[in-house]
């Protein structure tokens, strides 16, 4: 009996913690010196309530790194760990600032019940600190003549290392920063803030600058894929569209403008002399009739070696003429 109630107590005793579900975002991996902010997320009816982050593989012996309720957490106060509630979100963040390889482990998001039977509504991640380097985003892209940037983020024992950028698959063409941390050419430059981040900024780019690289720092190295993609051709192409559509509308203002082009037998100087030249046929003819009527007339001679002249051009003058030649001086001609 006595076994049953204190399971009762137990059961009972975990139920107002459930409805109050606390959510956050998966296990995290960050580099050594640098830092993480980790959200928690909550139930509305618990937005008075006291919100923890603390350290340890269970939450019952875990040692607590911040509450809402205690100054030293709140963000203004500069300490390695902050906590910052969101009662509008209904979330509350914790950040971690400047971490190391000791600091990896368990972490619980904790929503303080109260009560000695009730227990707290609480979930957990593992932060793992690393050392080495990373990059905020592993693929970058930019058009052909732009600018690109790379973030290449790196640990704490890697904060005097030289800074490299290389071309993967060419160790001949990585660049090297200086002492001070930086490098500058015509297209590539370097700046390390010689804390925790180098940036590397291509610049003009072109289509061959597209392929993978990789950051380095010391012996650690993260690959990069930078792809250009080529310039828009829409202006381009349209322009000699619209350049064709203005020649072909010139061409026609400017044929409305000019004479119709006309066959040469058209010609208004070709028409005329053609009248000219047939009124000059005409009156030769007219001429050389006239005279051929003359000549028609009868004469009479007594020479024999006379011609007798006779015009063709009336058919029916000599159709049904006879001819007589005498062989004596006093004959005539005789027209029958």
């Amino acid at each position: 009996m006595t076994l049953l109630l204190l399971l009762t107590i137990l059961v009972l005793g975990e139920l107002p913690g459930s409805y109050c579900t606390v959510t956050t975002v998966g296990d995290l991996s960050v580099l050594e010196g640098q830092s993480v902010t980790v959200p928690c997320h909550y139930n509305p009816q618990y937005i008075s309530n006291v919100k923890y982050w603390c350290y340890g593989r269970m939450i019952d012996f875990c040692s607590s790194l911040a509450r809402t309720d205690d100054p030293k957490s709140a963000p203004h106060s500069k300490g390695k760990v902050t906590i910052a509630d969101d009662p509008t979100q209904h979330v509350f963040t914790v950040s971690m600032q400047d971490l190391t390889v000791g600091d990896s482990g368990w972490y619980w998001c904790g929503v303080e019940l109260g009560g000695m039977w009730v227990s707290d509504s609480t979930t957990s991640l593992y932060i793992n600190v690393v050392q080495g380097m990373s990059v905020v985003r592993n693929t970058v892209s930019a058009d052909e003549g732009r600018s690109v940037t790379v973030q290449c983020l790196y640990s704490k024992n890697l904060r005097s290392s030289e800074k490299k950028w290389c071309r993967s698959g060419n160790w001949n063409s990585c660049i090297v920063t200086d002492s001070e941390g930086t490098f500058s050419s015509r297209n590539v430059f370097i700046h390390d803030d010689k804390n925790s981040m180098f940036t590397v900024t291509l610049t003009e780019l072109e289509m061959r600058d597209s392929g993978w690289y990789w950051c380095g720092a010391g012996q650690q190295h993260v690959a990069v894929h930078v792809s250009v993609t080529p310039q828009a051709t829409t202006l381009a192409t349209a322009s000699p569209v619209q350049n064709l559509k203005t020649t072909v509308r010139t061409s026609s203002v400017m044929s409305s403008n000019e004479p119709l082009s006309r066959p040469v037998w058209e010609s208004p100087l070709m028409v005329c002399g053609v009248v000219l030249l047939g009124m000059a046929l005409s009156l030769a003819l007219w001429k050389l009739r006239k005279h051929c009527k003359k000549k028609q007339k009868p004469q009479r001679t007594n020479e024999t070696n006379d011609n007798l002249t006779m015009c063709p051009w009336r058919e029916g003058d000599y159709k049904n003429t006879s001819v007589i030649f005498l062989n004596t001086p006093a004959q005539q001609v005789q027209m029958l």
